[in-house]
């Protein structure tokens, strides 16, 4: 029987990247399922305010039980800015609130960027952020405090999950080219709102370098609590 890994993520924008993921990575050999369920995100911004009441725990508890029904053996908060926004050690509390309430191992979209950057062996990395700049600053820190170094962090000032998730691939491409800086050895899309399961090679051959992207980042990590590895270089240079 395939092996489960639940995601929660929040409202409805990019969610169908993750049939699109379990596609590939079953096609590469990982027997794998990656249901989704959708969390109530209340208002859709991406403000500081807004982010804390998203990724609150009463939030995430809520959708815990419909999550396991689904055979979820680890669950991981498919969301970068209502984790990070909570800071290194708010962000450490609540998957560890998750795993309480969930009674099974737990992580969340941004540890799934520090795993990353931490798997590719890199050192300086640049972020491509949809997010305003105040809010993309804390994803900086949050990197930081992983032990990565930023070189270059562009935000570009979309409030709405809703209109990141309309974004298709030239959208996609022009915020990589944007956000990346020759010193970067890495270029870092952290929004689960858009759509890159599909794009990933185009990405990496356009900017040279690789390119780790939230739902990218989130279904690994997923895979890394389940303690199953699969290379899959659809996925990019991550997966390979």
């Amino acid at each position: 029987m395939a092996q489960a890994v639940g995601f929660l993520y929040p409202g409805y924008s990019a969610e169908d990247d993750f049939p699109r993921l379990e596609g590939i990575l079953r096609e590469a050999g990982a027997d794998v399922r990656l249901p989704l369920v959708h969390t109530d995100i209340g208002e859709d911004a991406h403000r500081v305010d807004a982010l804390l009441e998203m990724g609150s725990a009463a939030r995430l508890a809520a959708k815990v039980e419909e999550v396991k029904a689904l055979g979820a053996e680890a669950v991981v908060w498919a969301c970068t800015s209502a984790s990070f926004v909570f800071g290194w050690d708010g962000a450490h509390q609540q998957v560890r609130e998750l795993s309480g309430t969930s009674g099974l191992p737990a992580s969340s979209t941004s540890f799934a960027f520090a795993q990353g950057v931490r798997a590719l062996g890199v050192e300086r990395v640049a972020i491509a952020a949809t997010y305003p700049e105040d809010v993309a600053e804390l994803f900086t820190d949050f990197l930081k405090a992983a032990g990565a170094e930023v070189v270059a962090m562009r935000g570009s000032g979309i409030i709405t999950a809703a209109e990141v998730g309309t974004w298709g691939l030239e959208e996609v491409l022009a915020l990589a080219r944007g956000g990346d800086h020759p010193d970067a050895q890495a270029v870092l899309l952290p929004d689960t709102a858009l759509h890159t399961a599909a794009w990933i090679p185009q990405l990496e051959e356009a900017l040279g370098k690789p390119v780790l992207t939230a739902n990218q980042v989130t279904a690994r990590e997923g895979l890394r609590l389940l303690d199953v590895t699969v290379r899959a270089p659809a996925l990019g240079t991550l997966f390979s």
